[in-house]
C-alpha cells in the first residue's frame, strides 16, 4: 500500500483525482442546462422570448460538449496510466 503515496503514483493519482472531478462538473452542468431544454415548443411571434431562451441554453449545451469530452478522454488516459504505473511497481517489486 506504501506504494500509492509515494512516488509518481500519487502526482498521477491527484491529477486524475482533479480532471475527474472536471469532468463530473461538467456532466452535472449539461444535464442541469438540458432539463431546461424543451424538446418541441410552438411558439408564435409574441413568444420570441422563449425561443431566444431555448436557442441560448442550446449553445450553452453545445459550448460544453468540447471540454467535456476533452476531460473524459484525459480522465480515461490518466486512469490507463494509473493502472500501468501500479502493475509496474507490482511486478518490479516480485
Amino acid at each position: 500500500m506504501e506504494t500509492l503515496t509515494t512516488g509518481p503514483i500519487l502526482y498521477v493519482l491527484i491529477a486524475w483525482g482533479i480532471v475527474t472531478a472536471v469532468f463530473m462538473l461538467l456532466l452535472i452542468r449539461r444535464s442541469l442546462l438540458a432539463s431546461h431544454e424543451d424538446d418541441q415548443i410552438f411558439l408564435d411571434a409574441a413568444q420570441e422570448h422563449m425561443a431566444r431562451e431555448q436557442r441560448e441554453i442550446v449553445a450553452k449545451i453545445d459550448a460544453l460538449s468540447r471540454p467535456l469530452m476533452t476531460s473524459g478522454i484525459a480522465s480515461g488516459a490518466l486512469l490507463l496510466v494509473l493502472a500501468g504505473l501500479w502493475l509496474y511497481n507490482g511486478l518490479r517489486n516480485i
